[in-house]
């Protein structure tokens, strides 16, 4: 039962009771209510520190959010951000400090998501694994947002204690990508940037190009049994493209569902389980869809070259995929996968033409 509802049961009679705060959005689904935001232009002096005393706060805690998670992997990454973070924490002091000259110890609560202008973040706990580039990205938009907020904030205001403060912070603002790039040059040196390189590879490796090349072999390799005995069977392309697609989304549901109830990666840091399923499945599927679709040619024989020629192609991949991530040598990447379709493809053969 919605907040509406209750006011009606209580004041049957008087609908005028209702709190005009509330706007109804929504004709015929369940009620839902926006908020009042309030105009910059608008805020008071005492506002608009309480506004900053925020900003501060969140910005502390996303970059204390960005080293935590960054921390295993890329912990020299992790020290900038540190760092980042105890410049943002004297920011917040020193405006804590001017608000209780100015205005008391009561500070109001005013929130980024209170007033226009501001741009929507996507909360750092949604984001995860955290890449290097979306968070040094993210930081320096960051950055800059909030800098052009104490430009503005400065304009606005009469009190000379309070623009001088919002003028100072501006600037250090302005400089902070300055700092962020000298704490970045102290800590991460040549070395340590090979290492969090090499660190990337893995993980990208690990959580992306694993799942997706096994989803890849399983559909391109298990496949072509069923598909060529079904098309040596009953030589005819639509029969065979029905096994084929049928072999090819079983595989790619049974695959996504294997790899995704294998581990919940916290202890191989392989990533969150159900992405990997969802990796391997989709792979797995169009694994086997590649060399079906070929089948949709009415001419049988053509159909049948064709798909040959797809199947070489998908091979061809797989080898490459294992060579440029696996650091499989080319010749015995080649000559592992070669043989092992060859295998599965002369048994469809054989069990077809049988």
């Amino acid at each position: 039962m919605g907040v509406l509802d209750h006011y009606v049961r209580a004041f049957p009679t008087s609908p005028r009771l209702i709190p005009v705060g509330f706007v109804l959005v929504g004709v015929g689904r369940s009620p839902s209510y926006t908020i009042p935001m309030k105009n910059f232009d608008a805020l008071s002096e005492q506002e608009i520190l309480a506004l900053a005393i925020s900003l501060e706060e969140e910005d502390e805690r996303v970059y204390a959010d960005f080293a935590e998670g960054l921390r295993q992997d890329f912990p020299a990454s992790a020290t900038v951000f540190d760092g980042m973070r105890v410049e943002e924490s004297g920011h917040r002091r020193r405006l804590i400090e001017l608000h209780q000259q100015k205005f008391g110890e009561h500070i109001p609560l005013v929130r980024r998501q209170d007033v226009r202008g501001f741009v929507e973040r996507k909360p750092v706990w949604l984001v995860r694994p955290l890449g290097l580039d979306t968070v040094h990205k993210t930081a320096s938009a960051m950055e800059v947002e909030t800098r052009r907020f104490y430009e503005k904030a400065a304009a606005r205001t009469q009190d000379a204690g309070i623009r001088q403060l919002l003028d100072d912070l501006a600037q250090e603002e302005r400089t902070h990508e300055d700092r962020a790039q000298e704490l970045k040059a102290e800590e991460l040196g040549p070395a340590v940037k090979q290492d969090e390189e090499r660190a990337r590879r893995r993980l990208f490796v690990l959580q992306i190009v694993q799942p997706a090349l096994a989803g890849l072999m399983d559909g391109s390799v298990s496949t072509l049994a069923p598909v060529f005995a079904a098309a040596f069977a009953t030589r005819n392309s639509w029969d065979a493209f029905l096994v084929g697609m049928a072999a090819s989304i079983g595989a790619g549901i049974s695959m996504g569902f294997a790899e995704a109830l294998s581990d919940d990666g916290s202890l191989t840091g392989r990533g969150h389980p159900w992405v990997r399923g969802a990796i391997c499945g989709a792979m797995t599927a169009l694994g086997g869809v590649g060399h079906t679709l070929p089948f949709l040619i009415p001419n049988f024989h053509l159909a049948l070259i064709v798909a040959s020629i797809v199947v070489i192609a998908e091979l061809s991949v797989i080898t490459w995929i294992r060579h440029r991530y696996m650091d499989t040598p080319m010749i015995s990447a080649a000559m592992q996968v070669a043989l092992g379709g060859a295998l599965v493809f002369v048994t469809g053969v054989l069990i077809g033409s049988s």
